[in-house]
């Protein structure tokens, strides 16, 4: 199977041959399974770096940007500094794929060269406009102002969008008026009205409230400011990176960004820099008046709202996959260790595997899930069903590699009846709930559920705990679920906070909670209850560097059995991500 990640290799440098020579879109369309295993040259020496997230081969990476498919090619651009492994002298970045999994990079697509961006290229977006892509960013400006921008591609006969041209007539939206001209920034996608607009929607801070403002296009050139914003919040402070798309009431389906008939409604997240969390509202979208109005039960209360990811993740985007039909989300996972170790190794940052998302059945909460195409990756598989965890037990799960692993259990509790007392103040809060206990803490009804990243270092444990407790309150029972980093790792100046959140299912429906984490070396993914919370960690195990192994355990701490249901685990294979290596290239057409 090495052959296949060859030939992936060989497509796009075809691609790039050919888009000299006006390339057919057809030529474009061509996806190949993942290889089992990669050739010697092509493994890295860096312990901490991931087998098949997306990142850079070095430097700093930081917000998705204009994700899309475009003639058989996905494109992602992403917030890069072309110079080095520290936030600064920000550009796009630019790698595309056949499917989604294993990418190519190439050269930066928009850098700091006028004087509406000469201090940086910030996040934007990518909208078709006559079937052609159109980039709106945000630049820093020669007087230090947030303002708008456009770009399009140079060269219509390159499929792989390497070049793009500037518009003469930038900036396109100015800070005016009543925006403050620091906080003013990420065009989202733009979509289409009814009444022959076009409308994207830009993160601002007026006179210290939040607001997402709408500005209005005949030709997607010359924009004019709404009268109303399409949202606003009293209480949250700076919105940023804000994402607006309909979701489907009756399908997992993803829409084009400018649908807004038939059964949908709206989604509108927004990155929140006080929290440094992305935050999402469902609601309805106002075409005639221009506003979001979010459903009845929110309230103006950001600790109330749901969260993308209840983990280490921020400035989320998503986009419409129209080969696939779906929308997919990517977040920036951002660094848990120090600048100085960022600077050692020669890169920081890195993105989410691609999730595709949509609307629960109950119309109030996201589903997230891994795209499906993270099965090209799976190699060796082991299997657990219906194992008795009892109290104080933790069960090894062997014969794969666990730092790279999908792993997917479904426990089944026997009883609610030891469920501890609910306080309401736990939803508050629920991080701190989880720093307050630890997965050693006996509870009525867990802690159960993982252990991953596990070994032990000079008489020490490392391990990193994923865990559910289960309470009552007055009327229903409520899960927690947590992510422990106390323990993850004995090296000096790494973060290890403990993240929280109350898991939106109903356990007392059949007694069962389902948990799926992805392990790829210095990050944890995991998704509960098919994907209606996520949790995302940066872990920095101490063990990597001298080269012990990682061990993986199911365990339950609480005072009453759990069961397993069903446990499934897969050695995941290391994916083409990214990789500067010319002889690889060369020796790929011998």
């Amino acid at each position: 199977m090495a052959r296949v990640i060859i030939l992936h290799a060989i497509l796009i440098q075809i691609i790039i041959l050919l888009s000299k020579i006006e390339a057919r879109p057809s030529l474009l369309t061509l996806t190949y399974p993942q290889i089992e295993e990669l050739g010697s040259e092509l493994k890295e020496i860096d312990p901490d770096r991931t087998a098949f997230h997306f990142q850079p081969s070095k430097n700093w990476l930081n917000d998705p940007n204009g994700p899309m498919y475009y003639k058989g090619l996905f494109h992602l651009f992403y917030q890069y500094n072309p110079d080095g492994p520290l936030w600064g002298n920000m550009a796009w970045g630019h790698s595309v794929s056949t499917d989604l999994v294993n990418w190519e990079a190439l050269d930066v697509a928009l850098d700091r060269t006028d004087p509406f961006d000469i201090n940086g290229v910030f996040s934007g977006s990518v909208t078709f406009v006559a079937g052609e892509p159109v980039i709106l960013y945000t630049g820093i400006d020669d007087q230090q102002r947030n303002v708008q921008n456009i770009a399009f591609r140079k060269n219509g006969s390159d499929p792989l969008l390497r070049e793009w041209s500037k518009s003469g007539y930038n900036p396109i939206m100015l800070p005016v008026g009543d925006i403050d001209p620091d906080n003013f920034r990420d065009p989202t996608t733009g979509w289409f009205g009814q009444d022959g607009h076009w409308r994207t929607a830009i993160g601002a801070n007026l006179e210290g409230r939040a607001e997402i403002l709408l500005y209005k296009s005949q030709n997607f050139k010359n924009w004019t400011r709404n009268e109303f914003p399409l949202h606003k919040s009293q209480s949250s402070g700076m919105w940023e990176c804000p994402d607006f798309f309909p979701v489907s009431l009756s399908s997992k389906d993803g829409l084009d960004p400018s649908v807004n008939t038939g059964n949908i409604k709206h989604v509108l997240k927004v990155s929140l820099m006080k929290t440094l969390q992305d935050y999402y509202l469902v609601g309805k979208y106002d075409e005639k008046k221009d506003v979001f109005v979010p459903d009845e039960w929110y309230k103006d209360d950001y600790r109330t709202w749901p969260m993308i990811d209840y983990g280490h993740v921020y400035a989320s985007k998503s986009f419409f996959d129209s080969k696939n039909n779906r929308r997919i989300f990517w977040s920036w996972v951002n660094e848990s260790d120090s600048e100085a170790d960022d600077v050692k190794r020669g890169w920081s940052g890195m993105q989410t595997f691609p999730r595709a998302i949509w609307l629960d059945t109950d119309g109030k909460q996201l589903i997230q899930w891994p795209i499906e195409d993270i099965k090209l990756l799976r190699k060796q598989q082991i299997q657990l069903r219906d194992f008795g965890l009892q109290s104080g037990v933790k069960h090894e799960i062997s014969g794969i590699l666990t730092s790279q692993a999908d792993v997917e259990v479904e426990f089944e509790l026997p009883s609610l009846e030891g469920a501890e007392s609910f306080n309401n103040s736990f939803l508050l809060d629920p991080s701190k709930l989880c720093d307050e206990i630890t997965p050693s803490d006996e509870g009525g009804i867990g802690p159960f559920g993982l252990f991953v990243l596990t070994s032990d270092v000079e008489g020490q444990e490392e391990y990193t705990a994923i865990y559910f407790r289960i309470y009552k309150s007055s009327d229903r029972y409520m899960t927690l679920m947590c992510s422990d980093l106390k323990s993850s790792s004995r090296r000096e100046g790494v973060y290890k906070p403990a993240h929280g959140a109350f898991v939106g299912v109903d356990i007392s429906k059949d007694k069962r909670i389902s948990l799926r984490t992805l392990i790829d070396h210095s990050v944890v993914e995991s998704f509960v209850g098919g994907g209606r919370t996520c949790m995302t960690m940066r872990v920095y195990p101490k063990h990597v560097l001298t080269g012990q192994t990682s061990g993986l355990y199911v365990f339950n701490h609480g005072s009453q059995e759990v069961k397993i249901r069903e446990l499934n685990a897969w050695e995941m294979a290391k994916a083409r991500v990214n990789i500067e290596n010319d002889d690889f290239i060369s020796r790929a057409y011998i």
